[in-house]
């Protein structure tokens, strides 16, 4: 590893890995709205699919804090990334065994269990195979690539579904799964160190520094308004199945799904680089301040197509500038010695503002209407944006 070049053989391994894993879970995530519903119907579907993915997230979160300190504690980041990759494609495949919802919740929370594993050190070996110059380059360059597969992901799954059905789908995501745990098991390097005397995993969790604890406060206000994007899959399919039917409605919101995240990928390289040049504080306010606008956006039922268009773009840019810039900022205010389990932190934050996020907008969405429950999102992701602006540094 040659951190001189931050394009080298661990950046690509990892963003290939990235684009195969993606590739398979999202052919799955863009399929379950519309498999779930044909198991339990539309009026129960979106506050189950609310506590899915909420469930899923928690349990990935609460499972990366630990993650990250062993990994920091041994050292090895890579052997439980591997681990994580092989659980999260085994288990995502297995949710088209499932004859009811309660097993769908079971499986997809195993397999997020395996996302929690895998991500605090592939993050950790990431910042570390290039210099500090360049966070911005490698954590954009491994998102673009992670995006790629969640754009490859949809349009096998909008291609398929017509031909083989939703439950198959589950079942053909095996094949990438698979490939994207050969590439990161052969293809990165790491040179493994000593362990480190670390006393205690809650004595390493209190010497994060004050201003990282600044950031995952920043970040818990966002991630309780950011609910799962499977939702908004759900509102396409709410709005235009009256007029297209549910199989015709279900594949137009993976064609959205996949606007937004070719979107993302172009802007993910761009956003990154970009923050390399002029600091990462800007780009990933604006994140934040779009998301808030794309959920106003969707209170309105609109059947025109370039409306969805037009949202699912938004969608994806805003998601660019947050996914892969709070890594990159993260990566600024961490020592190389507890950027394991700073990672781990950050992400068990995300997840828990996950669960709560897409179970209370899950709930509104039934007991109010999408209306109010979007307007919650945007309340959070605007007093988020205004923390950022005024208490981080640049």
């Amino acid at each position: 590893m040659k951190k001189k070049k931050w394009l080298n053989r661990n950046v690509a391994s990892m963003g290939l890995t990235s684009m195969f894993s993606d590739t398979s879970h999202e052919m799955a995530t863009a399929t379950l709205p519309a498999f779930l519903t044909e198991m339990v119907g539309a009026a129960a579907a979106p506050q189950l699919l609310g506590l899915i993915t909420g469930l899923s997230d928690a349990s990935s979160s609460f499972v990366k804090t630990f993650s990250g300190w062993l990994s920091d504690k041994l050292r090895n980041r890579k052997t439980l990334s591997v681990l994580g990759y092989f659980l999260t494609g085994l288990f995502v495949g297995t949710i088209g065994f499932a004859r009811n919802w309660i097993e769908v919740l079971i499986y997809r929370v195993l397999g997020w269990m395996g996302r929690g594993t895998r991500e605090p050190p592939r993050d950790a070996l990431l910042a570390e195979s290039v210099d500090k110059r360049f966070y911005g380059h490698a954590f954009g360059f491994h998102r673009a690539l992670d995006t790629l597969g969640a754009i490859i992901g949809p349009l096998i799954a909008f291609f398929f579904i017509p031909l083989i059905g939703f439950r198959n789908i589950f079942f053909l995501s095996f094949i990438p799964g698979a490939l994207a745990v050969l590439i990161i098991a052969i293809g990165v390097k790491e040179r493994v160190k000593g362990k480190h005397n670390i006393k205690s995993f809650i004595g390493h969790i209190r010497s994060l520094p004050k201003e990282f604890q600044a950031f995952l406060f920043i970040m818990f206000i966002f991630g309780i308004g950011n609910f799962n994007r499977t939702l908004l899959l759900l509102r396409v399919q709410e709005v235009l199945s009256p007029t297209l039917g549910i199989v015709v409605a279900g594949s137009m919101a993976v064609l959205f799904y996949t606007i937004r995240n070719i979107t993302q990928a172009v802007a993910d390289y761009s956003v990154g680089s970009l923050s390399d040049k002029i600091g990462k504080k800007i780009p990933l306010l604006l994140g934040f301040f779009l998301f808030g606008i794309m959920s106003l956006g969707f209170i309105y039922s609109s059947t025109n197509i370039f409306y969805f268009i037009l949202l699912f773009a938004i969608s994806g840019v805003s998601a660019a500038a947050y996914t892969a810039l709070e890594k990159a900022y993260a990566a600024d205010l961490l020592s190389s010695n507890i950027r394991g389990t700073g990672y781990g932190v950050l992400q068990t934050i995300d997840g828990i503002g996950d669960f709560i996020s897409s179970f209370v907008v899950g709930t509104l969405w039934i007991a109010l209407s999408p209306g109010i429950a979007f307007v919650y999102s945007a309340a959070f992701s605007f007093i988020a944006s205004f923390l950022l602006l005024v208490f981080m540094k640049r």
